[in-house]
């Protein structure tokens, strides 16, 4: 895709954009353990590289994760996707959470899991995603009440 037919993104507001500067100095000066910045010009846009934390099925394993901030971040959840969408924040996001505790929250939901293996229901979920539809329009219900 060209940047001519990428769909327009609007700018992060002031609010937004402060926060995460503040929050990228903070993370190169303190990263959490087990995850690594990929450093770009995007500010609205985050790769970070994910290591399974030892002693887990994931020990070792690196995955990378994708997160998107919406203009209105603090206030408004950020997106962040794992290879298919992934959204741990439904309705409990709160602006006082930082992109290091959704990656440390995303860490240990990888850590607690019993068995490498995706829900029953995930295939029909990616194709619904695939349509357009935004994880963090979903209601979602979990197999798993540990995490």
């Amino acid at each position: 895709m060209t940047s001519s037919s990428a769909p327009s993104r609007k700018a992060l507001s002031k609010i937004a954009c402060n926060r995460l500067q503040k929050e990228l100095t903070e993370w190169q000066l303190n990263p959490p353990t087990g995850f690594r910045h990929k450093v770009t010009d995007n500010l609205q846009k985050w790769t970070i590289d994910v290591t399974g934390a030892p002693g887990t099925l994931y020990a070792n394993e690196t995955y990378q994760l994708q997160v998107e901030f919406p203009v209105n971040y603090p206030m408004e959840a950020p997106q962040a996707c794992h290879l298919d969408p992934l959204d741990i924040l439904y309705d409990s996001w709160s602006p006082a959470m930082t992109v290091s505790s959704v990656c440390i929250s995303i860490l240990s939901m990888l850590s607690s899991s019993p068995a490498k293996e995706r829900p029953a229901d995930n295939d029909r979920y990616v194709k619904n995603c695939k349509n357009g539809r935004s994880p963090k329009e979903t209601r979602w219900w979990f197999h798993d009440d540990k995490a």
